[in-house]
């Protein structure tokens, strides 16, 4: 899963990238610096993995991944060609999840592209162009529809489905919240960026970051993530940087001296990982301990082919333990004695934390 990391320029998208991914993007106090998206793969952050790697001392522990897309800054007028904006615009398409990176601090040395910093307006800014680059396109798709009409009466629905979306658009509003038609689940292949979920993350300063209630920057980012139905994520890019360069213990002593409990990266990564739908399951043994990334309501056999495709062709079943009743039990061993380790078939639907052992023919 591909996660877009968005925003106008100098507003600290490309030092969050770094800090996430180490991925040594180019980071700039000038627009454009980023100009062909860079992309990283970041670990899912899990408690349970560490755990059972504790237990089992591996040869190797695998966490869950997500793909980052650090894409170049957008400027007014993108949906016309402005900047870099149709590729930019194409960049996004190409992702599932957007993370708009919103300036909350105010910093002379730091060139803001609109000359100062006011998080709603930036927002506005960013919300703007991709609903007028959706608008261009819900026209197209009306155009196309009322033609294949003329031959089947069918088409007619869709005609008034983004008939209705585009009145929606034209108000300013994204598809996001679009009050009529299911776009997504009746047109799947509309690939429309007003319509990717997104997660805001509010980059502070360091005082900011340790407390970011009392930001009325951070407060406006809030108040309006919490009227679109989305979160925001205080991070401090600055901070993430030194802390991605920390080893755990190291880490854990900066966090405390912040005064807070986990870095903003990690709840960034955590609250994409959930935003995406996405759970994980482990696997466990002297090998490996690995935690596998899944659709929430993916069944045991398609579970059981992200780890090779002959486990799910096959598949006989799947013994299942949770993560809760291993660790209260102490051992594999332990939770076999009490029958808490499970046999199911083909329909079980996986949960979030459950441990599996698949067996299978070949």
């Amino acid at each position: 899963m591909k996660l877009g990391i968005v925003g106008l320029p100098n507003v600290g998208k490309s030092t969050l990238f770094n800090a996430i991914t180490n991925a040594g993007a180019e980071s700039a106090n000038y627009p454009f610096c980023t100009i062909d998206p860079n992309v990283g793969m970041v670990a899912v952050p899990d408690y349970r993995l560490d755990k059972l790697s504790e237990m089992y001392h591996p040869k190797k522990t695998t966490p869950a991944v997500i793909e980052f897309v650090d894409i170049a800054g957008l400027v007014k007028g993108a949906s016309r060609g402005e900047g870099l904006g149709n590729k930019f615009l194409g960049n996004i398409r190409m992702t599932d999840a957007i993370v708009h990176v919103v300036r909350c601090f105010d910093d002379d040395n730091v060139i803001h592209v609109e000359g100062s910093t006011d998080p709603v307006r930036d927002m506005d800014t960013i919300d703007l162009e991709l609903v007028m680059a959706d608008l261009e396109m819900v026209e197209r798709r009306i155009d196309k529809a009322k033609k294949a009409a003329k031959g089947d009466k069918k088409f007619l629905q869709e005609v008034a489905d983004f008939e209705g979306l585009r009145d929606w658009l034209n108000d300013g509003k994204s598809a996001r919240s679009y009050e009529g038609a299911d776009i997504a689940g009746e047109y799947p292949d509309c690939e429309l960026l007003s319509l990717k979920p997104v997660i805001y993350a509010a980059n502070l300063d360091e005082a900011g970051f340790s407390d970011p209630q009392s930001v009325p920057y951070y407060k406006q980012v809030e108040e309006r993530a919490q009227a679109e139905g989305a979160q925001v994520i205080p991070v401090c890019a600055k901070l993430e940087a030194e802390i991605a360069e920390l080893d755990g213990d190291e880490k854990k002593m900066f966090l405390d001296d912040l005064g807070v409990s986990e870095s903003g990266l990690d709840r960034l990564v955590k609250a994409s990982y959930t935003l995406l739908g996405l759970i994980s399951y482990l696997t466990s043994g002297e090998d490996e301990c690995r935690a596998w990334t899944i659709k929430k309501g993916t069944k045991a056999p398609q579970a059981a082919g992200k780890i090779h495709s002959d486990f799910e062709r096959g598949f006989i079943r799947a013994e299942v333990v949770s993560y809760e009743d291993l660790m209260a039990c102490g051992t594999m061993a332990g939770a076999r004695e009490k029958g808490l380790i499970r046999s199911e078939g083909k329909d079980y639907v996986v949960q979030d934390g459950d441990i599996i052992l698949f067996r299978f023919n070949v």
